[in-house]
Protein backbone atom coordinates (compact mmCIF):
# COMPACT_ATOMS: atom_id res chain seq x y z
CA UNK A 1 0.00 0.00 0.00
CA UNK A 2 1.00 3.55 -0.87
CA UNK A 3 1.15 6.56 1.44
CA UNK A 4 1.82 10.21 0.68
CA UNK A 5 5.40 11.26 0.52
CA UNK A 6 5.65 13.74 3.96
CA UNK A 7 6.76 16.71 1.91
CA UNK A 8 3.60 16.50 -0.44
CA UNK A 9 1.21 15.01 1.95
CA UNK A 10 -2.21 17.37 2.87
CA UNK A 11 -4.31 17.07 6.15
CA UNK A 12 -7.72 17.54 4.63
CA UNK A 13 -10.92 18.38 6.95
CA UNK A 14 -12.73 16.49 4.19
CA UNK A 15 -14.65 13.56 5.39
CA UNK A 16 -17.08 11.52 4.15
CA UNK A 17 -20.17 8.74 5.30
CA UNK A 18 -20.42 5.59 3.20
CA UNK A 19 -24.09 5.25 2.42
CA UNK A 20 -26.12 2.12 0.20
CA UNK A 21 -24.26 1.86 -3.35
CA UNK A 22 -22.46 5.51 -2.28
CA UNK A 23 -21.26 8.24 -0.30
CA UNK A 24 -21.34 11.78 1.18
CA UNK A 25 -18.58 13.95 0.87
CA UNK A 26 -18.51 16.75 3.06
CA UNK A 27 -15.87 19.75 2.10
CA UNK A 28 -15.74 23.07 3.86
CA UNK A 29 -17.78 24.76 0.92
CA UNK A 30 -20.11 22.27 0.12
CA UNK A 31 -21.35 18.88 0.75
CA UNK A 32 -21.62 16.32 -2.34
CA UNK A 33 -23.73 12.70 -2.02
CA UNK A 34 -23.09 9.90 -5.09
CA UNK A 35 -25.45 7.14 -5.36
CA UNK A 36 -24.74 4.18 -8.14
CA UNK A 37 -28.10 3.43 -9.34
CA UNK A 38 -28.76 0.26 -10.69
CA UNK A 39 -28.54 0.75 -14.24
CA UNK A 40 -25.28 1.76 -13.30
CA UNK A 41 -25.33 5.86 -13.82
CA UNK A 42 -24.30 7.72 -10.76
CA UNK A 43 -26.93 9.87 -9.36
CA UNK A 44 -25.21 12.90 -7.72
CA UNK A 45 -26.64 15.78 -5.49
CA UNK A 46 -24.03 18.68 -4.62
CA UNK A 47 -25.40 21.48 -2.04
CA UNK A 48 -23.82 24.65 -0.44
CA UNK A 49 -22.53 23.89 3.20
CA UNK A 50 -23.97 25.88 6.01
CA UNK A 51 -22.81 24.59 9.12
CA UNK A 52 -24.42 25.43 12.28
CA UNK A 53 -21.19 27.24 14.12
CA UNK A 54 -21.14 29.30 11.17
CA UNK A 55 -24.54 30.96 12.49
CA UNK A 56 -23.19 31.50 16.13
CA UNK A 57 -19.86 32.13 17.19
CA UNK A 58 -20.71 30.62 20.77
CA UNK A 59 -20.91 27.11 18.35
CA UNK A 60 -17.08 27.21 17.62
CA UNK A 61 -15.55 27.51 20.60
CA UNK A 62 -13.75 24.79 21.66
CA UNK A 63 -15.36 21.97 23.58
CA UNK A 64 -18.55 23.42 22.27
CA UNK A 65 -17.90 23.27 18.77
CA UNK A 66 -17.39 19.04 19.18
CA UNK A 67 -20.92 18.40 20.22
CA UNK A 68 -22.61 20.95 17.88
CA UNK A 69 -20.57 19.40 15.00
CA UNK A 70 -21.95 15.79 16.39
CA UNK A 71 -25.17 16.93 15.95
CA UNK A 72 -24.69 18.39 12.42
CA UNK A 73 -22.55 15.60 11.46
CA UNK A 74 -25.57 13.57 12.58
CA UNK A 75 -28.81 15.46 10.66
CA UNK A 76 -26.74 15.92 7.75
CA UNK A 77 -25.97 12.00 7.89
CA UNK A 78 -29.42 10.96 8.09
CA UNK A 79 -30.91 13.36 5.41
CA UNK A 80 -28.01 11.61 3.20
CA UNK A 81 -28.73 7.93 4.62
CA UNK A 82 -32.37 9.19 3.46
CA UNK A 83 -31.74 10.29 -0.03
CA UNK A 84 -30.01 7.06 -0.86
CA UNK A 85 -32.07 4.75 0.76
CA UNK A 86 -34.66 6.30 -1.63
CA UNK A 87 -32.70 5.82 -4.70
CA UNK A 88 -32.56 2.28 -3.82
CA UNK A 89 -36.18 1.81 -3.15
CA UNK A 90 -36.62 3.38 -6.89
CA UNK A 91 -34.26 0.99 -8.65
CA UNK A 92 -36.51 -1.85 -6.85
CA UNK A 93 -39.87 -0.92 -7.59
CA UNK A 94 -41.48 -2.68 -5.32
CA UNK A 95 -45.61 -2.88 -5.15
CA UNK A 96 -46.54 -1.35 -1.94
CA UNK A 97 -47.29 -3.40 0.50
CA UNK A 98 -51.04 -2.86 2.57
CA UNK A 99 -49.82 -0.80 5.52
CA UNK A 100 -47.36 1.39 2.73
CA UNK A 101 -50.67 1.94 1.12
CA UNK A 102 -52.94 2.23 4.42
CA UNK A 103 -50.36 5.05 5.56
CA UNK A 104 -50.32 7.44 2.09
CA UNK A 105 -54.24 7.04 2.15
CA UNK A 106 -54.38 8.50 6.02
CA UNK A 107 -51.56 10.85 6.07
CA UNK A 108 -51.08 11.53 1.89
CA UNK A 109 -47.85 11.43 0.02
CA UNK A 110 -44.47 10.66 1.24
CA UNK A 111 -45.80 9.38 4.35
CA UNK A 112 -43.73 6.10 4.06
CA UNK A 113 -40.70 7.72 3.68
CA UNK A 114 -41.65 10.14 6.78
CA UNK A 115 -42.50 6.85 8.96
CA UNK A 116 -39.45 4.60 7.55
CA UNK A 117 -37.38 7.92 8.33
CA UNK A 118 -38.65 8.54 11.84
CA UNK A 119 -37.94 5.61 12.71
CA UNK A 120 -34.72 5.01 11.30
CA UNK A 121 -33.81 7.90 13.53
CA UNK A 122 -35.31 6.98 16.08
CA UNK A 123 -33.45 3.43 16.12
CA UNK A 124 -30.47 5.28 15.05
CA UNK A 125 -30.36 6.94 18.70
CA UNK A 126 -32.21 4.32 21.01
CA UNK A 127 -30.02 1.37 19.97
CA UNK A 128 -26.52 2.75 20.60
CA UNK A 129 -27.60 4.44 24.08
CA UNK A 130 -29.08 0.94 25.17
CA UNK A 131 -26.05 -1.15 24.01
CA UNK A 132 -23.46 1.20 25.41
CA UNK A 133 -24.88 3.20 27.89
CA UNK A 134 -27.69 1.23 29.60
CA UNK A 135 -26.15 -2.70 29.27
CA UNK A 136 -23.02 -2.16 30.41
CA UNK A 137 -24.22 -0.29 33.25
CA UNK A 138 -27.06 -2.86 33.81
CA UNK A 139 -24.41 -5.71 33.68
CA UNK A 140 -21.90 -4.09 35.99
CA UNK A 141 -24.74 -3.25 38.57
CA UNK A 142 -25.16 -7.09 38.77
CA UNK A 143 -21.19 -7.29 40.05
CA UNK A 144 -21.41 -4.72 42.71
CA UNK A 145 -21.00 -7.53 44.91
CA UNK A 146 -18.27 -8.57 43.73
CA UNK A 147 -16.77 -5.27 41.84
CA UNK A 148 -16.47 -3.32 45.26
CA UNK A 149 -15.52 0.38 45.09
CA UNK A 150 -16.77 2.53 42.89
CA UNK A 151 -13.49 3.01 40.41
CA UNK A 152 -13.51 -0.88 40.05
CA UNK A 153 -17.18 -0.64 39.10
CA UNK A 154 -16.25 2.37 37.00
CA UNK A 155 -13.82 0.37 34.77
CA UNK A 156 -15.46 -2.80 34.47
CA UNK A 157 -18.30 -0.81 32.94
CA UNK A 158 -15.73 0.85 30.33
CA UNK A 159 -14.41 -2.48 29.85
CA UNK A 160 -17.82 -3.95 29.01
CA UNK A 161 -18.86 -1.14 26.66
CA UNK A 162 -15.57 -1.59 24.52
CA UNK A 163 -16.39 -5.58 24.13
CA UNK A 164 -20.03 -4.74 23.43
CA UNK A 165 -19.11 -1.93 21.02
CA UNK A 166 -16.31 -4.32 19.30
CA UNK A 167 -18.88 -7.27 19.00
CA UNK A 168 -21.42 -4.83 18.06
CA UNK A 169 -19.19 -3.68 14.91
CA UNK A 170 -17.33 -6.94 14.06
CA UNK A 171 -21.09 -8.98 13.86
CA UNK A 172 -22.84 -6.23 11.24
CA UNK A 173 -19.65 -6.24 9.20
CA UNK A 174 -20.03 -9.56 8.82
CA UNK A 175 -23.63 -9.23 6.93
CA UNK A 176 -23.54 -9.27 3.11
CA UNK A 177 -25.36 -5.47 2.57
CA UNK A 178 -23.50 -4.11 5.25
CA UNK A 179 -20.12 -5.48 3.32
CA UNK A 180 -21.19 -3.27 0.61
CA UNK A 181 -21.13 -0.28 2.57
CA UNK A 182 -17.94 -0.63 4.33
CA UNK A 183 -16.31 -1.28 1.41
CA UNK A 184 -17.71 1.89 0.50
CA UNK A 185 -15.78 3.22 3.40
CA UNK A 186 -12.96 2.22 2.31
CA UNK A 187 -13.60 3.61 -1.31
CA UNK A 188 -13.95 7.06 0.78
CA UNK A 189 -10.77 6.51 3.03
CA UNK A 190 -8.51 5.76 -0.41
CA UNK A 191 -10.18 8.64 -2.51
CA UNK A 192 -9.04 11.01 0.76
CA UNK A 193 -5.51 9.42 1.18
CA UNK A 194 -5.04 9.83 -2.86
CA UNK A 195 -6.22 14.03 -2.57
CA UNK A 196 -3.88 14.09 -0.19
CA UNK A 197 -1.27 13.12 -1.70
CA UNK A 198 -1.37 15.36 -4.44
CA UNK A 199 -2.33 12.62 -6.98
CA UNK A 200 -5.03 12.87 -9.41
CA UNK A 201 -7.86 11.07 -8.42
CA UNK A 202 -7.93 8.07 -10.84
CA UNK A 203 -9.65 4.76 -10.34
CA UNK A 204 -5.74 3.22 -10.52
CA UNK A 205 -4.18 5.73 -8.27
CA UNK A 206 -6.43 5.45 -5.58
CA UNK A 207 -6.14 1.91 -5.38
CA UNK A 208 -2.72 2.30 -4.45
CA UNK A 209 -3.30 3.83 -1.12
CA UNK A 210 -4.41 2.38 2.34
CA UNK A 211 -8.28 1.48 3.26
CA UNK A 212 -7.70 2.98 7.25
CA UNK A 213 -7.64 6.46 7.49
CA UNK A 214 -6.11 7.64 10.80
CA UNK A 215 -9.08 10.97 10.60
CA UNK A 216 -12.05 8.56 9.92
CA UNK A 217 -15.09 9.09 12.24
CA UNK A 218 -15.09 5.12 13.29
CA UNK A 219 -11.66 6.44 15.23
CA UNK A 220 -13.64 8.99 16.78
CA UNK A 221 -16.05 6.56 18.24
CA UNK A 222 -13.18 4.61 19.52
CA UNK A 223 -11.79 7.73 21.37
CA UNK A 224 -15.69 8.00 22.53
CA UNK A 225 -15.46 4.64 24.37
CA UNK A 226 -11.73 5.40 25.56
CA UNK A 227 -12.65 8.85 27.13
CA UNK A 228 -15.80 7.62 28.49
CA UNK A 229 -14.23 5.31 30.92
CA UNK A 230 -12.38 8.42 31.98
CA UNK A 231 -14.85 10.47 32.75
CA UNK A 232 -17.68 8.45 33.98
CA UNK A 233 -15.02 6.92 36.52
CA UNK A 234 -15.15 10.96 38.14
CA UNK A 235 -18.74 10.34 38.68
CA UNK A 236 -19.75 7.07 40.91
CA UNK A 237 -23.25 6.20 42.55
CA UNK A 238 -24.29 2.63 43.72
CA UNK A 239 -27.56 2.79 42.29
CA UNK A 240 -27.29 1.75 38.68
CA UNK A 241 -30.71 3.92 37.42
CA UNK A 242 -28.73 7.21 38.85
CA UNK A 243 -25.83 5.87 37.22
CA UNK A 244 -27.28 5.49 33.81
CA UNK A 245 -29.18 9.11 34.38
CA UNK A 246 -25.28 10.75 35.14
CA UNK A 247 -23.60 8.93 32.08
CA UNK A 248 -26.01 10.01 29.58
CA UNK A 249 -25.58 13.97 31.37
CA UNK A 250 -21.72 13.46 31.02
CA UNK A 251 -22.14 12.26 27.23
CA UNK A 252 -21.79 15.70 25.86
CA UNK A 253 -18.78 16.12 27.94
CA UNK A 254 -17.45 12.98 26.52
CA UNK A 255 -17.90 14.41 23.15
CA UNK A 256 -16.39 17.34 23.63
CA UNK A 257 -13.12 15.83 24.71
CA UNK A 258 -13.27 13.04 22.10
CA UNK A 259 -13.35 16.16 19.46
CA UNK A 260 -10.58 18.19 20.63
CA UNK A 261 -8.40 15.34 21.37
CA UNK A 262 -9.31 13.94 17.65
CA UNK A 263 -8.28 17.62 16.87
CA UNK A 264 -5.33 17.46 17.90
CA UNK A 265 -3.77 14.06 17.40
CA UNK A 266 -4.45 14.27 13.70
CA UNK A 267 -2.92 17.55 13.38
CA UNK A 268 0.68 15.68 14.04
CA UNK A 269 2.51 13.11 13.76
CA UNK A 270 4.56 11.51 16.52
CA UNK A 271 5.11 8.81 18.13
CA UNK A 272 2.57 9.98 21.10
CA UNK A 273 -0.20 10.86 18.31
CA UNK A 274 0.15 7.95 16.47
CA UNK A 275 -0.47 5.43 19.41
CA UNK A 276 -3.09 7.49 20.44
CA UNK A 277 -4.65 6.82 16.91
CA UNK A 278 -3.25 3.24 16.80
CA UNK A 279 -6.19 1.75 17.97
CA UNK A 280 -9.39 3.96 16.29
CA UNK A 281 -7.30 3.10 13.05
CA UNK A 282 -6.85 -0.36 14.36
CA UNK A 283 -10.87 -0.62 14.81
CA UNK A 284 -11.38 0.38 10.99
CA UNK A 285 -10.23 -3.56 10.07
CA UNK A 286 -13.84 -3.79 10.99
CA UNK A 287 -15.58 -1.02 9.38
CA UNK A 288 -13.11 -0.93 6.17
CA UNK A 289 -13.26 -3.04 3.27
CA UNK A 290 -11.27 -3.12 -0.14
CA UNK A 291 -13.82 -1.87 -2.90
CA UNK A 292 -14.07 -2.19 -6.44
CA UNK A 293 -13.59 -0.06 -9.30
CA UNK A 294 -17.35 1.12 -9.76
CA UNK A 295 -17.00 2.30 -5.75
CA UNK A 296 -14.08 4.13 -6.55
CA UNK A 297 -15.58 5.68 -9.18
CA UNK A 298 -18.62 6.83 -7.00
CA UNK A 299 -15.85 8.28 -4.82
CA UNK A 300 -14.03 10.20 -6.76
CA UNK A 301 -17.40 11.85 -7.97
CA UNK A 302 -18.54 12.85 -4.71
CA UNK A 303 -14.90 14.34 -3.58
CA UNK A 304 -13.83 15.99 -6.82
CA UNK A 305 -17.15 18.11 -6.28
CA UNK A 306 -16.24 19.00 -2.60
CA UNK A 307 -12.39 20.10 -3.17
CA UNK A 308 -12.41 24.06 -2.95
CA UNK A 309 -11.46 26.42 -5.52
CA UNK A 310 -8.97 27.65 -2.70
CA UNK A 311 -6.64 24.63 -1.14
CA UNK A 312 -5.80 25.86 2.41
CA UNK A 313 -9.65 26.44 2.99
CA UNK A 314 -9.81 22.72 3.85
CA UNK A 315 -6.83 22.43 6.06
CA UNK A 316 -7.15 20.30 8.98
Amino acid sequence: MKNCKKEKCKKTSIGGQALIEGIMMMGPEKSAIAVRRADGEIELKVDEVKMLREKNKFFSLPFVRGVVGLFDSMRRGFKALDYASKIAMEDIEEEPTKFEKWLERKFGSGAVEKTVMTIATVLGVAIPIFLFIFLPTLLAGLLDKYIGSGIWRNLTEGGMRIVIFLLFMFSISRMKDMKRVFSYHGAEHKSIFCYEAGEELTVENIKKFPKEHPRCGTSFLFSVMIISILVFSVVSWSNPFVRMAMRLLLLPVVVAISYEVNRLVGRYDNFITKSVRAPGVWFQKFTTFEPDDSMIEVAISALSEVIPEEGEKDNW
